[in-house]
């Protein structure tokens, strides 16, 4: 199956789009891939930190939004992450070359656009997948982002 590309299921741009593509997806979840080359943002001498990996989580929830939004019809919309709970990891970097596999899926979703994700980091070997990060991700997408923020 074809996903649409991924810098249209997330608000982010330019270089700050951290993903490379979505690989599966479906109403409660998504699996999306980011290959570590040498352009990869955050990069240095030993890698990609994986502090890095909650910004991966996070973005693959986004592009979740982004398709069901796809799906209905709807614009993609910007959420905010509200918390890390419980990352775990099982390296200190995610080093050159390595092809991620970054999978999330909604275990909550309120009507206020609260919602709690289980994600996990594979790292895609020739013939496996090896898990290096695990978290649960509470994030909230208001209806209107800019009536929120004018309400703050």
């Amino acid at each position: 199956m074809s996903f649409p590309d991924i810098r249209s299921l997330v608000p982010h741009s330019g270089a700050m789009v951290l993903l490379d593509r979505v690989i599966a997806a479906d109403d409660e979840t998504l699996c999306a891939e980011v290959t570590i080359g040498p352009d990869t943002l955050f990069l240095n001498e030993h890698g990609v930190g994986t502090w890095v990996g909650v910004e991966y989580m996070a973005q693959a929830i986004a592009a979740h939004a982004g398709y069901i939004a796809n799906l209905r019809g709807d614009s993609v919309k910007v959420g905010f992450l509200l918390g890390a709970r419980r990352y775990e990891c099982s390296r200190s970097s995610f080093a050159l070359g390595n092809v991620l596999h970054v999978h999330v899926k909604r275990m909550l979703q309120s009507e206020n656009g609260l919602g709690a994700f289980e994600c996990h980091i594979n790292v895609v070997n020739e013939a496996n997948e090896v898990s290096a990060a695990t978290a649960t991700i509470t994030v909230f997408q208001p209806e209107n982002v800019n009536d929120f923020l004018q309400g703050l």
